[in-house]
């Protein structure tokens, strides 16, 4: 499966605004320095989230975003759906069950990417935002250098993300 750097940005924003979920609305510039993220391209990102109703903006010298819903309501797999489209890593379902019946020689294989794609899905189906942060080792402010160091590993470690480096 990959994952955008888009994708990868707007769940990194969301888990954020998850764990500082009662703290209200949080400015652009703050989640951008917490998360080491672009702020013009996080501008875009928390636009589309707003749009889909995952987030809400609130106006004035105290206004910034917010989620609109408890993190145990929202779902990585809606978050990802939206920002970089259908969870499939071997394309939709429906095309590999139309293979499966079709292409009788390879239909075990087509069985297994279906199973991949069904797994996938369903592990993104069911975990929220609210079980990132249970796990989640981190605290807000964290030091934004320690932060960006971990990125570059990741992404060194994550091919999956779309622009992510592959391990050297």
């Amino acid at each position: 499966m990959k994952i955008s750097q888009k994708g990868l940005y707007a769940l990194q924003a969301m888990m954020m605004l998850a764990r500082r979920h009662h703290e209200g609305a949080i400015k652009i510039r703050d989640i951008a320095y917490e998360e080491v993220l672009p702020e013009k391209f996080l501008e875009l990102i928390l636009l589309e989230l707003k749009n889909a109703r995952m987030v809400e903006s609130v106006r004035g010298a105290k206004g910034g975003y917010q989620l609109r819903r408890d993190p145990a309501d929202i779902h990585l797999s809606e978050i990802i759906r939206l920002i970089d489209g259908p969870l499939a890593p071997f394309g939709d379902a429906e095309q590999l069950r139309e293979l499966i019946d079709r292409d009788l020689p390879h239909r075990a294989l087509y069985q297994v990417f279906l199973d991949v794609r069904d797994a996938a899905a369903r592990i993104l189906d069911n975990t929220t935002l609210a079980d990132l942060i249970a796990h989640d080792g981190t605290q807000a402010g964290k030091n934004a250098t320690r932060q960006k160091n971990q990125k570059k590993h990741a992404a060194s470690i994550f091919p999956m993300v779309v622009g992510g480096h592959k391990g050297e």
